[in-house]
């Protein structure tokens, strides 16, 4: 008996095709929306005040790097390098503090799980929801009291604790990807805790790593509540050198929207260049 032919109808090509240039062109316009404003910033900070406050917006206007110049202090204001290297310093010192102190953590709750690890992780997580607001004024009296009031090192605690959860409950779910019999091979080699988290685990939750210190490498630069409260002059971060240019006289559009786009390109860096790391660890465990 010949073999019937089990070839899909020919007119469900056509739908699958349109489905895909439907679902494409979906992409795109979101992509547009998500884009267009950081464009529409980028082209706002080469603006002059006055064309930056025109309504509606001055799209072919003269460019002028006016903004920039007002930003980095060459028409005869603040320098914003102590800000930045501020910024800088509190989320390098802050995020190698959290992956220190999540690895082993996620190590306890994901390789050699701990009773009840479930409720820990949950713990964790509900940290994270309680309102900063609430937590503000105890946090001001304690650093008045021990004398952290515009100190960098302040910063530096303050964003370990609020990223450890984040970072423990991003590990754990990376970490339980890691093969066991590969962690009890090094056991047996004879291989101690440290040489099993920094020569085994780490080398391969590397992606899972990599996304978590962005992640919260990005949360700890844009913090601007606690930095704002916390800090003056010494330990001023850039977010909060970026309110000063905020008045309630005269205009500044242009100079705000330069300062923006200067203080997200550490982590616009940041991001494009683990890019490949950040989808790997965030996608890891998706597909089985």
């Amino acid at each position: 008996m010949a073999a019937v032919a089990t070839t899909a109808p020919r007119h469900s090509r056509p739908r699958g095709r349109f489905r895909g240039a439907a679902l494409g062109v979906v992409a795109w316009l979101a992509g547009l929306v998500f884009v267009l404003p950081m464009l529409w910033m980028v082209l706002t900070s080469f603006h002059s005040e006055t064309d930056a406050a025109t309504n509606p917006p001055s799209v072919a206007a003269a460019l002028t790097w006016d903004g920039y110049r007002e930003f980095f202090g060459l028409t005869g204001g603040a320098s914003p390098w102590p800000a930045l290297i501020n910024s800088m310093t509190a989320s390098l010192v802050s995020t190698l503090l959290t992956l220190l102190l999540a690895l082993p953590a996620a190590y306890a709750l994901s390789i050699r799980p701990v009773k009840k690890w479930t409720d820990v992780l949950f713990f964790f997580l509900s940290t994270k929801m309680l309102p900063l607001v609430a937590a503000l004024l105890p946090i001001y009296l304690f650093a008045k009291n021990t004398g952290l009031l515009d100190n960098i090192w302040a910063l530096v605690i303050l964003y370990t604790a609020m990223n450890l959860p984040i970072a423990v409950w991003m590990m754990q779910s990376f970490l339980s990807e890691v093969p066991v019999a590969i962690i009890e091979a090094a056991q047996i080699d004879g291989a101690r805790l440290p040489t099993v988290l920094g020569r085994v685990v780490a080398p391969i939750a590397l992606p899972g790593i990599a996304a978590t210190a962005l992640i919260c490498f990005i949360f700890s630069w844009n913090e601007l509540m606690f930095a704002r409260v916390l800090t003056g002059v010494v330990a001023e971060t850039a977010p909060v050198f970026l309110t000063t240019f905020i008045t309630s006289q005269g205009l500044f559009l242009a100079k705000v929207c330069a300062a923006s786009l200067v203080i997200s390109l550490p982590v616009l860096a940041a991001g494009f260049a683990a890019q490949d790391k950040l989808v790997q660890g965030l996608s890891l465990g998706a597909v089985k």
